[in-house]
Formats: structure tokens, sequence, C-alpha cells
């Protein structure tokens, strides 16, 4: 697993702890429907939710953020030791890295990055993108800008798509959705609208950019001051969860057959072949996925 600097203080700021406060349960699908990009189990619900107001501003982080009715992250998760020894802690960690990773490349720019809050909830929760419940995956919600995920979805991934799911898998979930955010920032969520399905959709190209940016930042996650090492097996779960999460795999898996025509976020070959884009050369300017075929 990747080794965090055990010195490196963590930011629990970025990330809210919802847990136990859920209450609601399980529920078909995603209520609202005003705007969710959900990173794969809509596909088993029949359909992929996607922005209708990718513009609007995020609000403040809220009072509380790191609180947890089974603990606290901000007393459990101080420093890069802890990430190294538990699961929340170490998901601070990432987010820390990969917001430290594009606010440096939106400052080369010149560009103001805006960071985005991890939410962890349990089961169900409320967001400004409507009702979520924690059958609908990881997902990004334009509308606050703000990334929520149930840690219990790495189980899922073992259990139900057959992957590996080591710790890099979660480092490799977190920085899609962050690619999404990267997205939202650049207003390129407004280009999915009308295009939603189809092996060359918008849609798609979206996720395998996010998908690349995943590989940017991971060619750049030790340079963030977070993370000491990666190793060749982190980026073999990486690539792994990437190729869980394909279109054809999860439709073989769930159908027993393949139609690309109802694909929303890419074959497991392209997946794979985005990541590895970005890792290996860490630059934006290569996951350009919205010209060409892809």
């Amino acid at each position: 697993m990747p080794d965090f600097d055990e010195d490196v203080r963590l930011d629990t700021s970025q990330v809210e702890d919802r847990r136990g406060f859920g209450g609601r349960g399980a529920v078909a699908g995603v209520g609202g429907g005003a705007g969710l990009i959900v990173l794969i189990i809509t596909l088993l619900l029949g359909g992929n939710p996607l922005p209708n107001d990718p513009g609007t501003q995020a609000p403040a982080a809220q009072e509380g953020a790191g609180q947890t009715a089974s603990g606290n992250l901000t007393q459990d998760c101080k420093v890069g030791a802890d990430a190294n020894q538990q699961e929340d802690c170490r998901i601070v960690g990432y987010v820390n890295s990969i917001q430290s990773y594009w606010t440096s490349e939106f400052e080369r720019r010149n560009i103001r990055y805006r960071p985005s809050r991890t939410a962890l909830f349990t089961e169900y929760t409320e967001t400004a993108c409507g009702g979520a419940s924690s059958q609908v995956g990881p997902f990004y919600c334009p509308v606050d800008q703000v990334i929520y995920i149930d840690l219990a979805f790495f189980d899922e991934l073992r259990q139900k798509f057959g992957a590996q799911a080591g710790p890099f898998a979660e480092a490799y979930v977190l920085a899609h959705e962050y690619g999404h955010h990267v997205q939202d920032l650049q207003g390129k969520l407004d280009q999915i609208q009308g295009d939603r399905e189809g092996p060359q959709s918008t849609a798609v190209r979206s996720e395998l950019q996010a998908d690349c940016f995943a590989g940017v930042w991971t060619h750049h996650a030790t340079q963030t001051g977070y993370i000491d090492k990666l190793t060749q097996a982190d980026i073999e779960d990486g690539l792994d969860a990437a190729a869980a999460v394909g279109d054809d795999r999860i439709q073989k898996r769930t159908q027993g057959q393949v139609n690309s025509e109802s694909w929303t976020h890419g074959s497991s070959a392209q997946r794979q072949r985005w990541f590895l884009n970005g890792y290996k050369s860490g630059l934006v300017a290569d996951c350009d996925t919205f010209k060409g075929s892809i």
C-alpha cells in the first residue's frame, strides 16, 4: 500500500464525516435527479444521472466537518502515520494529496483552484443533487461541488465486481471523482448534456478524461509531500479497479452480454489506457479525450 510521510500534517477540514448519521436506508435509485456524476453502480439501476447545473458555486465548508457518530477524524487523523494505519485517515491523506496537486497545477496556469470537500456517509445521505444511497457508488455533485462516498463501496468492488480493491483502488476512485471537479471548474461538464450514451459519447469522454486526470495525479503523488512511495503493486491496484468498473465488464457480469451503445463510462480497456496515459506522462495536456477517437 502507499506509504504516507509519517510526519505530514493531515487536513481533516477537507473531509466531512457523516457516517452514523444516515438512517433512511438504501433506496432504489438517486432522488432529486439534479445532477450526479457517478463512478459506476447507476449502470445497474438503468440510468446515468449527469449534471444539470454544473456552474453553481460551492457553499462554504459546513460547521462540524470531521465529526462522526462513531469517532472524530480531527482527533484520529492528525499525521501521515495515522493514514498508514486507518482507512478513513488514508482517505483524508489521499484527498489532501490530490487537492495539493491540483492547487499547484492551477497556480502554474495562473488559475485559482477551488477545493472540494469529500463527504463520507453510510447507506444514505442528502446532497444538493438530491438524496443518494450507497447503491449509487461514489459520485461528484456539481451543484454543491462535493464528492460523496460510502466506504462500503470498496467491499462491493471486491465482492460484486471481482476487483482486488487494494488501498490504491481507493486513491484511484477519489482521484477520478476529483477529476470531475476539475472538469467542473473548467466548465467542461456543460458539454455532456444531450450526449450521454454510446462508445464515443461525450459522457464516456468525460469519464475517460477523469481517469486520465487520476493518472496524472498518480504521476505526481509523491511530489505533493503526503505520499513517500508508490509501488508497481499500487499502480496495478488502480488499473485493476479501472478495469472492474468498465461498462463492458459490468454489462457482462450483470446482463450476460455487452451493448456498447448504452455505455456511459467506457470499456475496461479504455479506462485502463487513459489512466496509464495520465500516469506515464503526468501532463494534463495528454488528457484531451474530447477530440478524435477514444
